[in-house]
């Protein structure tokens, strides 16, 4: 996961500050729609890679 994690500092640092920086902007409703969101899909793909 860190991998995944990391790949986008280190490929595009000023983009991604820019996100982290837009991410700040974003209300607490919208951050937890999309943490549900990529929780719900990351344990999708667990479960295929499982099967």
């Amino acid at each position: 996961m860190l991998i995944f994690e990391g790949m986008l500092p280190f490929l595009y640092p000023a983009r991604w500050r820019k996100l982290v920086a837009s991410l700040a902007l974003v209300n607490d409703r919208q951050l937890r729609v999309m943490g549900l969101i990529s929780m719900v899909v990351g344990a999708g793909v667990l479960y295929v890679l499982n099967r």
